[in-house]
C-alpha cells in the first residue's frame, strides 16, 4: 500500500515521502495513529510542501547545531567533585553533571539525550564526552574533572 508519510517513521521514511508499506502495517499502525495517508494522486502536492519545510526545518536545525559546536569544541568545561589522595571520585561525575556545568559555563542549554557518556566519569583529570545535537553535526566536549 503507498502512503504518505506526515511525521519521521524510523525503519520507514522521513515526513513528506511516499513509502510503498505492507497493508496491514499501515491498516494496523501508521494510519490509525495519523503518521501517514493514503497516497492518491493528488497527494504529491501535499509531499512536496512536507519535504520542502523539512528540508527547511533540517537546514536551520544543523546550522543552529554548528554553531554551538563551534563554541563547545574549544571550550574546557569545568567540574569539581570530592575525591580521594589516588584521583578516584567519591560517587562520579554523570550526564546531569556535565549538563549543568555547560549551562553555568558557557550559557548553552543542551538536552541530555546530546551527551553521550559510556559509564560515569570516576577519576579526576581531562575526559572527553560524545555530543550529538544533529545527525550531521557530531564533536567531543572536553571535560576536566578537579578534586574539590
Amino acid at each position: 500500500m503507498k502512503l504518505l508519510l506526515r511525521s519521521d517513521v524510523d525503519g520507514v521514511g522521513k515526513r513528506g515521502d511516499i513509502v510503498d508499506v505492507a497493508d496491514g502495517f499501515a491498516r494496523n499502525f501508521l494510519v490509525p495513529k495519523g503518521f501517514a495517508i493514503k497516497a492518491t494522486p493528488g497527494v504529491q502536492q501535499q509531499a512536496e510542501a512536507m519535504r520542502r519545510s523539512r528540508d527547511l526545518k533540517d537546514a536551520a536545525d544543523r546550522s543552529a547545531a554548528e554553531e554551538i559546536a563551534k563554541t563547545l569544541v574549544p571550550a574546557v568545561i569545568a567540574v569539581s567533585s570530592r575525591a580521594s589522595g589516588e584521583g578516584k571520585l567519591f560517587g562520579s561525575v554523570t550526564v546531569t553533571e556535565v549538563l549543568e556545568a555547560v549551562q553555568a559555563q558557557t550559557g548553552i542549554e543542551l538536552e541530555r539525550r546530546h551527551l553521550h557518556l559510556d559509564e560515569p566519569i570516576k577519576t579526576v583529570g581531562t575526559h572527553h564526552v560524545a555530543a550529538k545535537l544533529h545527525p550531521d553535526v557530531q564533536f567531543q566536549v572536553t571535560v576536566e574533572v578537579s578534586p574539590s
